[in-house]
């Protein structure tokens, strides 16, 4: 099994407070995150952002994948990941992941478009969206 991970830290509260998160790559590092850029829209990042953006490449990869296997050629995909948060009771759900993809090919338009479908089901963050979900929990 691969094995990957991000972190955030998390002072104050909700309204107040301040995050910042990485990865284990370092391809983000201490990124600032918080109420105003998850909710207000101000600069930083956000988790459904992020979710987002993984859940695009996901796709994407799982696409190339699948369209070579199908003996499509030159491909080139650029797909967005517009994920929903939507208001729950007294909190927040994610409740809507919605995929727009754009695909170059040399190949038959109904085969492209059926692995589009394929991986919309099949890539690994479309699965984790419906995934059960453990935590090991440390205080202090």
């Amino acid at each position: 099994m691969i094995v990957n991970s991000g972190s955030a830290r998390w002072e104050g509260g909700l309204k107040d407070g301040k995050g910042a998160l990485s990865t284990r790559s370092g391809a983000l590092s201490n990124q600032p995150y918080g109420f105003n850029t998850r909710f207000e829209g101000l600069p930083g990042t956000n988790p459904e952002e992020l979710i987002g953006a993984a859940h695009a490449a996901c796709f994407s990869m799982a696409l190339s994948l699948i369209l070579q296997e199908a003996g499509i050629g030159n491909v080139k995909i650029e797909t967005t990941s517009e994920i929903g948060l939507a208001k729950e009771g007294d909190g927040f759900a994610i409740r809507t992941a919605h995929l727009n993809t754009r695909i170059w090919g040399d190949g038959d338009k109904a085969v492209i478009e059926d692995c589009a479908r394929k991986a919309e089901k099949g890539c690994p963050v479309s699965k984790v969206l419906n995934a059960e979900v453990t935590m090991d929990v440390t205080v202090g």
